[in-house]
């Protein structure tokens, strides 16, 4: 197990964080535990570490949301998202984690500047079979990579205005799927020694204690400061991921 107290230091607040954002709360902010991580150990590593962290995390929210999912999105997504999960797997050693970082920084702000230009288009947007491929396999391929799968489906999802226990409970399905699909491939790279799955039970209590911590902010925030909170979020996210882009690339 990895015994450096910095590490810690990092990685308790970095599994508050997911398992806050697991809860539904925050959306994509749970994206910033790997780049937090990353301060004191590889990334890769820190993104092995918490994939079994994840899965736990996974079965506590599946449980709270488990009749609160959309379906017919589903249908869309996940077979989307799988065929990013084997993208990643494939190109795991070749993609550059900072450019990725890039490319998602600028979706998820370019999502809100065009949101908001169009403000005054109050209508919920239509699921569509086209526009789910596309989000649902990024989606999938930076899950794998960092665990950053959240802006991705976000941007799809959050334009048609579904009732927030059912966009929570909606990525919650996907990302649990997606997360067992991972566990596999993660083992055929070699990313779960002995020091990692150690270091991931014993974080594991901080997980959980950030999803209750999220479930219990969720029940006391209401529907029109939940989307106003979730894009705010997604736009600080799209910041941070631009600003670890920049100092990877200028570093």
């Amino acid at each position: 197990m990895i015994t450096d107290p910095w590490f810690y230091l990092a990685a308790v607040p970095a599994m508050l964080i997911f398992g806050i954002s697991k809860s539904g709360f925050a959306g994509s902010f749970g994206i910033l535990s790997v780049p937090l991580m990353a301060l004191v150990i590889p990334p890769a590593q820190a993104a092995a570490i918490m994939l079994p962290l994840l899965c736990v995390m996974d079965a506590g929210a599946v449980w709270a949301y488990r009749r609160t999912w959309d379906r017919a999105n589903m249908r869309i997504l996940l077979p989307a998202g799988l065929l990013g999960v084997l993208a990643g797997m494939l190109g795991f050693r070749y993609i550059s984690a900072d450019g990725l970082k890039l490319i998602l920084g600028l979706i998820a702000l370019g999502f809100i500047a065009y949101r908001w230009l169009r403000r005054a288009q109050v209508r919920p947007a239509p699921r569509s079979a086209a526009k789910g491929l596309f989000w649902g396999t990024l989606s999938g391929l930076t899950s794998f990579i960092a665990h950053s799968g959240g802006p991705p489906v976000n941007i799809y999802l959050l334009p048609q205005r579904l009732a927030p226990a059912q966009l929570i409970g909606t990525t919650v399905m996907f990302f649990t799927v997606l997360n067992l699909a991972k566990l596999l491939p993660y083992a055929w790279l070699g990313l779960f020694s002995t020091e990692n799955i150690a270091t991931s039970l014993a974080l594991a209590p901080a997980g959980l204690l950030g999803v209750a911590m999220g479930l219990w902010v969720r029940q006391h925030v209401n529907e029109v400061l939940f989307y106003r909170l979730m894009y705010g979020f997604l736009g600080l996210t799209g910041l941070k991921l631009l600003w670890d882009a920049g100092r990877g690339f200028l570093g």
